[in-house]
């Protein structure tokens, strides 16, 4: 187990010291599950099969009773799902406050892991490609979430099923579904899946789902006759973009929603976006320290590189705004070298890079979540987030359609 030191080393003195890199993902989701039968049950489990102490669990307890944890699941939850490639829990914040209990969550980044738990109480689980970390999820669940790398299937069109995502990271997604068929299946991803590969690695990704039983927006018969121009036409009314759902970042990305067949939901509905416009100025804080302010430097940096590409014609190597724009440009993981695909302009002195704080605004966090200490890990961990206001909107959906069935 890694000796360094994180925010829920807190928990160490209740773990068995026995190498078991996933203790603090066992005991937290254990801590984490409402009283009753199922947590009896893994009470018996963590104690009998993985080392854990009756005493060390109830001081555990102890511990947790008086922990301010930010977001929790609602009261007699109405649905439960699985976070994978969880992040910093975009999904699962979205889900919650529509009614969404979480009843397993897997990240591999340990940064990640830690603002997690700072969050939600619980430390993911780690690498969801090893067959013992598959083996912790519940045997039920309604919903699978999940925003999965995007690769390209070098089998992609055999229609072998499974088989054709063997070698990706989606073939985990779907093992998952394969064994336990929950109700829904919530995907993200970014737009450019669509094209992957000339469309085949989202041809691949979706028959593989239809073919253990689910449905979505698209048929069989529509996914294999289509063009990829035909199939653009009808995946593009899947991707939603963050600057139509409150927050001011155009961010399009694909939300893939499929149901399982024998519950007779054909069809998802896709939100309208929001008649409302908001503006950068929503997300910006009021007072914000020149170490924000760009070197001169960079700024002359950007300013020559914009020069040299517009010369080439390929494009303009910065973006900037100010409290007035609509929207920016979409923030990446990257978003911590330079700074350069959002810049805030900034009266006598060169622009501004954003604050931690503004990127999770302008991924639309609550003002209660809690952010890394380190701005690097911030821009990166928000610059892979989803965009809380968009999954929103489509949880609500989720959720009333589960009800309805």
């Amino acid at each position: 187990m890694s000796s360094q030191k994180t925010n829920y080393s807190e928990l160490a003195q209740y773990i068995p010291q026995n190498e078991n890199e996933e203790n603090y993902a066992l005991l937290t989701h254990y801590l984490m599950m409402r009283d009753g039968e199922a947590k009896n049950a893994k009470r018996t489990e963590l104690i009998q099969q993985f080392g854990f102490e009756e005493e060390k669990l109830d001081s555990a307890e102890e511990l947790y009773r008086g922990k301010h944890i930010p977001f929790v699941a609602q009261q007699n939850p109405s649905f439960t799902f699985i976070d994978l490639f969880a992040g910093i829990g975009g999904f699962r914040i979205a889900m919650q406050a529509n009614g969404g209990e979480c009843v397993f969550s897997s990240e591999w980044d340990s940064a990640a892991k830690q603002t997690y738990y700072e969050n939600y109480g619980e430390v993911p689980f780690g690498d969801i490609t090893k067959p013992e970390t598959k083996a912790m999820i519940p045997e039920h669940f309604d919903v699978l979430c999940a925003g999965f790398p995007c690769q390209p299937f070098s089998n992609a069109g055999l229609k072998k099923g499974i088989e054709d995502t063997r070698g990706t990271l989606f073939y985990h997604i779907a093992e998952i579904l394969n064994l336990h068929k929950p109700k829904a299946v919530f995907l993200e991803n970014v737009r450019g899946l669509i094209s992957n590969d000339n469309g085949k690695t989202f041809q691949t990704v979706l028959r593989t789902i239809m073919s253990m039983g689910y449905t979505c927006n698209i048929t069989p018969s529509q996914l294999e006759n289509f063009s990829l121009i035909k199939l653009k036409t009808e995946a593009s009314k899947m991707v939603l973009s963050a600057k139509d759902y409150g927050v001011p970042q155009n961010r399009p990305r694909i939300y893939i929603i499929l149901w399982k067949d024998d519950l007779g939901i054909n069809h998802f509905d896709y939100p309208q976006p929001l008649k409302k416009k908001i503006s950068v100025g929503s997300i910006l804080e009021k007072s914000v320290s020149d170490s924000y302010t760009i070197s001169d430097k960079l700024w002359a940096g950007h300013q020559r590189r914009r020069i040299e590409n517009e010369q080439k014609g390929n494009g303009f190597g910065y973006c900037l705004f100010n409290k007035d724009s609509l929207y920016t440009s979409t923030l990446s993981r990257r978003y911590y070298k330079d700074g350069s695909e959002i810049l805030i302009e900034q009266k006598g002195k060169n622009p501004r890079k954003i604050t931690p704080r503004e990127a999770a605004n302008l991924q639309g966090f609550p003002k209660e979540f809690q952010i890394p200490s380190s701005d690097v890990k911030a821009y990166q961990q928000f610059g892979n987030s989803v965009a809380v206001p968009v999954v929103t909107v489509l949880s609500e959906e989720i959720r009333r359609q589960i009800l309805e069935v």
